[in-house]
């Protein structure tokens, strides 16, 4: 596997005679495979809520979820799995796959009963996972219907910062409407992974399915993108840089001597698609070095770690009349980010009481979505803003789904 590297300007053209400029900067990046890279071996832990509020249909179908990944593993992979409710314990150590119906039989014979402490189950998860790490693509699936109501939510965000720290990826997975979204949005991205949102049962296999199929495209881990900077080019000091696909956060940046480092986690096949804020002071005409990328990895398949990708650097075209040379993709990736942070603006002005100052920036969103071609996430926003605007309240379900569209594409 190698590192896929692309950097562009949103604008790749700067005048010579403005004393200063915005620009953003997109960078794509992803694991690129070579003839005969057979991927990386999957190390997965799922680690299932079984409390009494997943009686019935709920747990069935997460059974029957669980019950087609194992079938999709092959004797490479490394299965286990955590049950919770208000204790956890485990129910498959961390094992290669080579008695696939055994581990069937033990999933089956889940029953449904007490409360929910996800913490407990989080920690479990982690320690069984961590003893198949090596050499391998390590996710954990976490699932739960509910509040985190016998466990400590600040420990579920210690435990993902340790994840993350010892390269375990953590995908929450929330079933029904009833679970804490900012808590299970939180562990997904300090820790590398995705949310994904269960509305109904029958969703289950799909969601779970979907999930699936994005961690099988991992191929190397724990990447850090590295920026160098000119001296006369400085970062945004607020909010200089987020992932707008696959899905949008907010990323925290680090900076060690000259560089900027920024944590991705796992490198797919699908692009990871990083947009930086830069302000550039005057410069004088003609080709001008304004920042180089480049990416810090390991590659688990061939046991090697802190490996570096080549040096991209990147130009501008400083012209004494100037002429804009406007990136469409770079301008479409911007809109995406601008979706995200409407949705924000609108989450915080209805947490403050201002549902008509709601209404108006879903509604803003809500376009910014047509201009993307999202009519999805289009439909979902300004239904939420046209039921602001009336005097209604928001669900459960709505504000989730909100949400969701807002980082990402909803699955229908």
């Amino acid at each position: 596997m190698k590192v896929g590297l692309q950097p562009l300007l949103s604008d790749s053209n700067l005048d010579a005679n403005q004393p200063s400029s915005q620009r953003q900067l997109s960078v794509s990046v992803s694991a690129v495979s070579d003839e005969g890279d057979r991927g990386l071996p999957l190390n997965l832990c799922l680690v299932l809520d079984h409390s009494g509020s997943m009686n019935g249909t709920p747990l069935k179908t997460v059974k029957d979820a669980a019950l087609q990944l194992v079938d999709k593993l092959t004797p490479r992979d490394r299965i286990s799995v955590v049950a919770f409710d208000h204790r956890a314990k485990v129910i498959i150590p961390n094992q290669p796959v080579n008695d696939v119906e055994s581990v069937k039989k033990r999933i089956s014979k889940l029953e449904a009963d007490g409360g929910t402490a996800i913490d407990e189950g989080l920690k479990l998860g982690i320690e069984e996972i961590a003893k198949g790490k090596q050499d391998t693509s390590s996710q954990i699936f976490l699932l739960t219907d509910g509040e985190n109501e016998h466990g400590d939510n600040a420990r579920c965000l210690k435990l993902a910062g340790l994840a993350s720290s010892y390269s375990i990826t953590l995908n929450t997975l929330g079933f029904g409407t009833n679970w804490n979204q900012d808590v299970l949005e939180n562990i997904a991205d300090t820790a590398g992974g995705t949310l994904s949102y269960i509305e109904f049962p029958e969703q289950a296999v799909d969601e779970f399915g979907r999930l699936f199929t994005r961690v099988q495209s991992v191929g190397l881990t724990n990447a850090y993108l590295l920026l160098e900077l000119a001296p006369n080019v400085r970062l945004a000091e607020l909010k200089p840089l987020a992932q707008v696909a696959p899905d949008t956060i907010e990323l925290p940046v680090q900076k060690e001597q000259d560089l900027y480092i920024v944590r991705l986690g796992d490198l797919m096949k699908e692009e990871r698609v990083i947009l930086a804020n830069l302000y550039l002071n005057q410069f004088p005409p003609g080709q001008q070095w304004v920042v180089s990328t480049q990416v810090r990895y390991d590659d688990p398949a061939l046991g090697q770690s802190n490996l570096l990708s080549e040096k991209v650097p990147v130009h501008a075209n400083v012209q004494a009349v100037y002429k804009p040379a406007i990136n469409d993709k770079v301008q479409k990736e911007m809109l995406v980010l601008a979706k995200y942070r409407q949705t924000q603006i609108a989450e915080t002005k209805l947490q403050q009481g201002d549902k008509i100052g709601a209404a108006t920036m879903l509604q803003t969103a809500a376009k910014t979505a047509l201009q993307l071609g999202d009519q999805s996430a289009a439909t979902v926003l300004q239904n939420s803003a046209t039921r602001l605007e009336s005097g209604g309240d928001l669900s459960e379900a709505d504000r989730k789904k909100t949400r969701i569209v807002s980082k990402t594409i909803l699955q229908e």
